[in-house]
């Protein structure tokens, strides 16, 4: 099979299976010889902020010296997006060869295309010989996939909230029930903020594995956080005037989940960095600043042109545009805005475009590419039926065509990651 035929086999597989895919994994991670054993593991889960973290612990650990890599979901634009070593995709050529040997065989179960993707990720981690890999989880925690790999030296959560809640839960506290099942003895805890109740859930967890290397961060520890010339900065503990290009409200306790997650890694490690208690400090420390400074991740409060001016941002639920909402805010006081959005039909819409509602000069709503997806038109109906303009489209490339953007007013887009991606893959052609 060629790539392009590998890629597409893969993407036709079901998203779900009949058994869960801490089941499935495990088997074929047996089959194939348990590539995973002997690289050390970071686990990452939570409702959002996963892919920033997973990128800030990336870049991090790779200014320390050490060859990371990193599996992360969905994709925007590339396939092979999801695969990366030290930030580079994995090849086309080790993706088709990967791919062929993993559609050849019969592992006595029927893997999803999540299944497949995690397994050649570790099968060339392993062939690449990686110092340390990072695994986003998919889809909640104790029964994802990822989590047939083992117990991690360090266990990232990030925020908890509504999503996917068919799957996981009608509560934060059931959500959360799901999200902590990666959390196993021995590892190191680094947990965001949360909602009471999910503090709840979480405190019960700890208590039950004997977690003892455990960090809980508050959002009061982080100080002077300021934004100038395209950047944002703020200090921490020890750590004075970090500078990050991630931009939004919520990057910054993201950059610190994955700044604790690295000082509990080197903790574990401590022969990555040389000299003694002293030096080893100033090496961590160094790296996480030259890391959360270079930090770049597609498709997250990405500026993608400044004349016109348009911002993209995957908020694809309620606690996203939330998120959103505050960022802009805090970025862009006083101003209002022109929305574009694309979201599938699953999604607490209503609530999402409620948050906006007080920025929203109008709203141009486009379908995603993707059979669950929300159709534009309906979503158009609802946002107007709030007292607020809103016009379909047939996609953002329309939008753009139509002069939509105006040098006046900034314009956001956001929505479903795989609508960010339809927008990411206009520019790149242009």
């Amino acid at each position: 099979m060629t790539y392009k035929e590998v890629v597409d086999q893969i993407n036709q597989i079901r998203r779900f299976g009949n058994l869960a895919g801490v089941e499935v994994a495990g088997r074929m991670l047996k089959a194939l010889g348990s590539p995973q054993a002997g690289i050390p593991l970071i686990h990452i889960a939570g409702t959002n902020g996963k892919g920033s973290v997973s990128a800030f612990l990336c870049a991090i650990l790779r200014e320390a010296g050490l060859r990371v890599g990193m599996f992360t979901s969905p994709h925007l634009v590339d396939f092979r997006e999801r695969i990366q070593i030290n930030g580079e995709m994995i090849s086309k050529e080790d993706t088709q060869r990967i791919g062929v040997q993993l559609l050849a065989m019969d592992f006595g179960v029927q893997p999803t295309m999540f299944d497949v993707t995690l397994a050649m990720a570790i099968l060339y981690f392993k062939e690449q010989r990686c110092d340390v890999m990072i695994l986003e989880t998919g889809l909640g925690g104790r029964l994802d996939a990822t989590n047939a790999v083992g117990v991690p030296d360090v266990t990232v959560i990030t925020k908890i909230g509504y999503d996917h809640m068919a799957v996981l839960g009608n509560t934060l506290a059931e959500i959360a029930a799901e999200k902590t099942g990666i959390i196993k003895k021995g590892t190191s805890l680094v947990l965001e903020s949360q909602e009471a109740e999910v503090m709840t859930v979480f405190e019960a967890k700890v208590r039950e594995e004997g977690i003892t290397d455990f960090r809980l961060i508050d959002p009061l520890e982080i100080k002077e956080q300021t934004y100038r010339d395209g950047r944002q900065y703020f200090s921490f503990g020890a750590y004075r005037d970090l500078s990050m290009r991630m931009l939004g409200v919520h990057q910054y306790e993201n950059a610190i989940a994955a700044l604790l997650g690295a000082e509990a890694f080197f903790r574990r490690h401590t022969e990555w960095i040389c000299g003694g208690t002293k030096e080893r400090e100033e090496g961590v420390r160094r790296a996480v600043c030259q890391g959360i400074a270079k930090t770049v991740w597609k498709g997250r409060m990405e500026i993608l042109s400044k004349k016109p001016f348009l911002l993209v941002d995957g908020a694809h639920n309620s606690n996203g545009v939330e998120a959103l909402r505050e960022s802009l805010v805090a970025l862009f006081p006083g101003e209002k805005f022109h929305f574009i959005m694309g979201v599938m039909a699953d999604k607490d819409y209503e609530t999402m475009i409620g948050e906006l509602l007080p920025l929203a000069i109008d709203f141009t709503t486009c379908t995603v590419e993707c059979e669950r997806a929300l159709q534009a038109d309906a979503l158009a109906d609802c946002i107007r039926r709030k007292g607020i303009a809103a016009a379909s489209a047939d996609d953002f490339a329309s939008c753009f065509q139509r002069g939509r953007l105006d040098e006046t007013h900034r314009t956001v887009a956001f929505g479903s990651l795989y609508f960010i991606g339809e927008i990411e893959a206009l520019f790149e052609a242009k």
